[in-house]
């Protein structure tokens, strides 16, 4: 299964997504992350790579550019914002079916992760527990073979 993680620079909130669903060593997922306006080949901001050094969480990370290649590649897209998805959409036809925020893909749930970008630390820290909330629930689903 190929997940797509996007947000908005690829330098805080998919990367850590990434990060976090990679180190859960699932058998058969491969994940990218990308962002809306990402700079391509630009670091993870450092209080993001801070807070997954401090989960013992593996990571490296060169920011991407969303695209139709990698999209198509994709089984599954997740976006961290309902704005993001709408972008998504807009950008390339024929994947509704497989486009949805974190949120909701997982939990019905329609809030958005919070974007850390500029906060300090405790700012990076929060958006990380809610994405390691949602990533937990991810792999139960891809685990349980929900993801269809």
């Amino acid at each position: 299964m190929n997940i797509y993680f996007i947000c908005t620079g690829n330098t805080c909130r998919s990367p850590m997504a990434a990060a976090i669903l990679m180190n859960k060593h699932i058998p058969n997922v491969e994940v990218r992350s990308a962002g809306i306006y990402a700079q391509s080949g630009s670091i993870m901001s450092i209080n993001a790579q801070h807070v997954l050094n401090q989960q013992n969480i593996k990571h490296s990370h060169s920011s991407a550019l969303f695209n139709e290649q990698d999209a198509q590649w994709a089984d599954l897209i997740l976006t961290m914002t309902a704005a993001h998805k709408e972008l998504v959409l807009h950008l390339v036809n024929n994947i509704e079916h497989k486009t949805f925020t974190l949120n909701e893909y997982v939990a019905q749930d329609v809030r958005d992760i919070q974007d850390p970008y500029g906060g300090n630390i405790t700012v990076y820290e929060q958006t990380f527990e809610q994405l390691n909330e949602a990533i937990e629930k991810l792999e139960t689903k891809i685990r349980l073979g929900e993801h269809q």
